[in-house]
């Protein structure tokens, strides 16, 4: 039976994953300092014999109780607004934790037995050379996140040239699920178009609205992951649907799943979004929420994954993706109405 490693597996991404790891009858280690990542996303693991919980961060040394066959680094400070604000937390975490990671492997001898996967990202690709981005597209990071993840990227490459590692990279274009945090974009507006339909908030503000991404669900992305580490020979990979949208469209969406049509008016920061029914405005524009430096085409190719791998990238589609996240959403804006009418 493997024994796993899942650092940042409290995460939201990281809890499916701990899930699909589970399913596979894997034994797994769960770390994760809880700053981001929630027992939430793991209680219904615990009672699991082959569920291991650690709290731990990766900037501090840790020596597991047992053999680990592999580990798979999702442990991040991911949030790109974040960095900008605290640089030097996020190249600690994004850069030298995957360092800690690799050299942890090498300096314990377990360099021909242990695999390494590293959860990269598409902000590597920024200022983007080429659309869409793939495994060969040059990297123009655009913010000290991206800046941070690129020296991991290079370092996993580094490890597995020079110590014959199994060490790879997953390029993550934007993965979402009902237990994305909630200061991400998607989350942000899901949660409002629910407590808007249930009368709980008045407008949702947003920033960049014509800012494109690729929006995949995480569990089809935890599938990709996994298939990556069952290959014989280490290779990178881009993991996304081929399929970008606009922040609009997903706002858009997540509101008609909520049984509210909006309607746009004015461009640029006079954009606003009403209620086609009613007239009321909903969604408007505030500069508050733009980046220093924004990146705002990412859209990725994943032939190399669908070939080598045969994986499925719209095995939920974009449709289903938005609208799991408002359904999950309204529920817990009903949850909310109805505490407050006790009160």
């Amino acid at each position: 039976m493997k024994r796993i490693l899942v650092t940042g597996g409290a995460g939201f991404i990281g809890s499916h994953l701990c899930v699909r790891l589970l399913n596979e009858g894997c034994q797994v280690v769960c770390l994760d300092n809880f700053l981001t990542g929630s027992p939430k996303n793991i209680q219904h693991l615990t009672a699991n014999p082959n569920f291991q919980m650690a709290e731990q961060d990766i900037t501090t040394p840790y020596c597991p109780d047992g053999p680990i066959d592999e580990i798979y680094n999702l442990a991040a400070q991911s949030h790109v607004q974040v960095s900008f604000d605290a640089p030097e937390y996020s190249g600690d975490v994004d850069a030298l934790g995957v360092l800690r990671v690799l050299e942890a492997v090498r300096v314990c001898g377990l360099t021909k037995t242990c695999k390494v996967y590293q959860a990269s990202t598409s902000e590597l690709y920024g200022k983007v050379e080429e659309v869409p981005q793939r495994e060969t597209t040059p990297f123009h990071p655009y913010s000290p996140y991206a800046v941070a993840k690129q020296y991991g990227f290079w370092m996993v490459k580094e490890y597995r040239d020079a110590y014959g590692m199994f060490a790879v990279n997953g390029i993550l274009f934007n993965h979402e699920s009902e237990r994305r945090g909630e200061n991400f974009v998607t989350r942000k507006i899901t949660l409002a178009a629910g407590r808007i339909a249930e009368g709980l908030q008045d407008h949702l503000e947003l920033g960049n609205m014509d800012s494109l991404r690729d929006w995949g669900y995480a569990k089809d992305y935890v599938e990709c992951m996994w298939l990556i580490m069952q290959q014989d020979k280490p290779e990178d990979f881009v993991i996304a649907t081929g399929v970008q949208h606009t922040v609009r469209d997903f706002t858009e969406k997540a509101f008609a799943a909520n049984g509210i049509t909006i309607r746009w008016e004015g461009t640029g920061i006079d954009e606003k979004g009403y209620d086609a029914a009613t007239g009321k405005m909903l969604v408007c524009v505030n500069p508050q929420w733009f980046r220093p430096t924004d990146v705002d085409n990412l859209w990725g190719d994943p032939t190399k994954a669908k070939t080598v791998l045969g994986w499925n990238p719209q095995s939920t589609t974009y449709e289903q993706l938005v609208e799991i996240m408002a359904k999950h959403d309204r529920e817990r804006a009903k949850r909310e109405k109805a505490l407050k009418a006790v009160l």
